[in-house]
């Protein structure tokens, strides 16, 4: 949730209406990620009542990112045309935390009035009260209800100090960095340092792209990796191992540009050569050199490399879709192939799964199997759950990532935990992997975004490949998240003689299964038709059990976060334990009816419906003419293995999501009070 986006050119003249373009589009690129309000600071066109001269511009503006462009379109004082040879450019997408939505609470947040320090943050500062309260005794006054604005303030206070005078501006934030709980990404600028910016994180993500003009090769831009000497002394730094070679802070001899992004989505048009900032890193730039040192908390690396990222920008537009969330729906048949290529060999059943092979003989001989995550990653562990039972024969426990920290789960040397998060920075998830590594047992990550959190604190993990999600609504990572943990279960199996029929029934499942998806998007059609009759219901309840129970909580989850109609997934084994007393002719009902080892039990269910006057619309499979003579309508799916029905059944629920949401005029790719990266408990 919320967006950072910053722009530094070096010695390459931009105008003033190309850095705010570029400003704008990083925010444009990170709407997804749910947001409120949005802001810019840069430098003002005239000269200010500093003593260098300079002043700072900050816009703000509550709603979309293209109502702040119309504003800053409309402010006459701005020389357009202006050219600049340096400039720092900060911009925010804000999602109200602390402070309701308008233009006072957005962000930059400032120090002053004058604007002497303005900061860009993400996260949750969980001390912020008392550092107001020891601010505001220094004679500070706060003008928003925001937990961010104590960063900006603390930094002029200390910047005010006696023993300021001389120290850099990474220092500085350093400092104030020291006294905050929480986490959090900041980017900071200053009037009081011109043409630099600093930048920080704690369990937020952030990253820096770097892009160099003329001849010299981004592979060789002057940075170093520092480490503070010592608590005590935070001016002084020691420059480290050198992951660039031989280079020291010189002068850069070509121009060079910065983009520092909460998402690789924002960076990846101007460079795809990053650096992810790790926890308690401090980056700084200042006279074109990029410097990262780390705030003395904890180990950490001693040197960086320039990573080269793998997203292309045709990935992260909508292309002829009307949608995010509705060319990501159509995208499954690739992302699961994706998921699968290059680790499935058909031809022989064996599964390579180069994340985990350092690990193969611990995970083997573990106790049990933890599964972690929140929302749509719970669905996917829970709707593999018993084919990991099956295949490894070991306790398979499924988790909520904020229940399992609330109950201080018991978690030994011998547990196996898995994380498993689209993003990969998904707060609660985070906390419990670092209660889970204190404890002792092995954790592994199951993500969609390379470089973050999950993936680099994890020991070892899987990458699910689905390419970059931008609908705050989750499908393609969904499918991805599940075969990936069904490769997991086949990759646990693979020397028991016993299990060799059955998985030669999931492999074979899982070589047909892109086709299989091509085939149930054919439905579309029909899947509109039945949102249309659907559409203006104010409930719906979604039925199944076994495999499918997960299917029925993940495609209710999908009606209720982009359709605002309440929807509930009901284990169809509960019916009559309560849920049956809302069976009328007026409740809409949506079952799933495969046929697998629970088939008896749901058709025992579907005649309870159909008992009391029910009209269920069923999900079964194209030749059980059986379950269509009992339905009210049905939508017909191929057939496929137990273990991989789940994820033919869940895309029609994805598809009336969609169509319903859009019948009811809704933004489906940003619907209210959600955020794609729930980087906050």
């Amino acid at each position: 949730m919320c967006g950072i986006f910053a722009y530094l050119n070096y010695r390459i003249p931009k105008t003033r209406r190309h850095i705010l373009e570029t400003l704008i589009k990083g925010l444009q690129r990170l709407e997804y990620r749910g947001y409120d309000s949005a802001g810019v600071a840069i430098d003002a066109p005239s000269k200010g009542a500093h003593e260098n001269g300079k002043q700072i511009c900050v816009v703000k503006q509550q709603g979309k990112v293209e109502v702040l462009a119309e504003k800053l379109r409309g402010m006459a004082e701005f020389d357009f045309n202006d050219e600049m040879l340096c400039h720092v450019g900060i911009a925010h997408t804000r999602w109200a935390t602390h402070g309701v939505p308008n233009e006072v609470n957005s962000h930059p947040q400032r120090s002053d009035p004058e604007n002497e320090f303005v900061v860009v943050h993400n996260g949750i500062v969980t001390n912020y009260k008392a550092l107001k309260k020891l601010l505001e005794g220094k004679g500070f006054k706060f003008e928003s209800e925001t937990d961010t604005e104590v960063i900006p303030k603390m930094l002029k206070y200390l910047h005010q100090q006696p023993d300021a005078k001389d120290i850099s501006f990474s220092t500085l934030v350093e400092r104030v960095v020291k006294e905050l709980e929480g986490a959090f990404a900041i980017v900071v600028k200053s009037v009081h340092f011109p043409g630099e910016v600093v930048a920080t994180k704690r369990g937020s993500p952030l990253l820096i792209g770097v892009a160099c003009s003329g001849e010299l090769s981004t592979d060789i831009i002057p940075i170093r990796y520092c480490k503070s000497i010592s608590e005590g002394d935070h001016s002084k730094v020691v420059p480290q191992n050198n992951p660039l070679g031989s280079l020291h802070p010189v002068d850069v001899e070509c121009g060079v540009e910065y983009y520092f992004a909460s998402d690789a989505s924002a960076i990846v048009e101007h460079t795809r050569r990053v650096i992810f900032v790790e926890d308690d890193d401090v980056a700084a730039v200042s006279g074109g050199h990029l410097s990262l040192h780390r705030v003395c908390r904890g180990p950490g690396q001693d040197c960086r490399a320039l990573q080269t990222l793998e997203m292309e920008l045709q990935q992260i537009v909508k292309g002829s879709y009307n949608s995010y969330m509705q060319k990501e729906i159509f995208e499954q048949p690739d992302s699961v192939l994706n998921t699968m290529r290059g680790r499935l060999k058909f031809e022989s059943n064996i599964v390579m799964l180069g994340g985990l092979k350092d690990h193969v003989k611990v995970i083997k001989r573990c106790r049990r199997l933890i599964l972690i995550g929140c929302g749509t990653s719970y669905h996917a562990a829970l709707a593999t759950r018993q084919v990991l039972e099956e295949l490894s024969e070991l306790p398979v426990m499924v988790e909520l990532a904020s229940d399992f920290l609330d109950r201080h789960t018991p978690v030994f040397r011998d547990d196996v935990c898995f994380f498993i998060s689209q993003s990969g920075e998904t707060a609660d998830t985070l906390m419990a992997l670092h209660f889970c590594k204190e404890n002792g047992a092995l954790t592994v990550g199951v993500t969609n975004t390379v470089g973050s959190s999950i993936s680099r604190v994890t020991e070892c993990g899987i990458h699910i490949n689905a390419g970059p999600e931008i609908g705050v609504a989750s499908t393609k990572a969904y499918t991805s998240q599940v075969v990936a943990l069904v490769m997991f279960a086949l990759f646990m199996s693979e020397d028991r003689i016993s299990m060799t029929q059955r998985r030669k029934e999931i492999f074979k499942g899982l070589e047909e299964l892109p086709d299989q998806i091509r085939k149930v998007l054919q439905i579309d059609s029909d899947v509109k038709e039945l949102a249309g009759e659907m559409y203006k219901q104010l409930s719906l309840l979604i039925m199944g059990r076994g495999y499918n129970y997960a299917t029925c909580l993940e495609g209710a989850l999908k009606i209720k976060e982009i359709t605002y109609m309440h929807s509930e997934g009901i284990l169809s084994g509960e019916l009559k334990h309560g849920p049956l007393a809302l069976i009328d002719d007026k409740m809409p009902v949506i079952m799933i009816i495969p046929r697998d080892g629970t088939y008896t039990k749901c058709h025992n269910a579907l005649k309870q419906v159909t008992a009391r006057r029910g009209l269920p619309v069923v999900l079964c499979e194209e030749n059980d003419k059986e379950t269509i003579s009992l339905a009210f309508k049905a939508l017909l799916l191929p057939s496929t293995v137990d273990c991989l029905q789940g994820i033919l059944a869940v895309i029609p629920l994805q598809l009336l999501s969609l169509h319903i949401a859009n019948l009811r005029n809704m933004d489906v790719d940003c619907p209210r009070n959600l955020a794609k990266s729930v980087t906050v408990e």
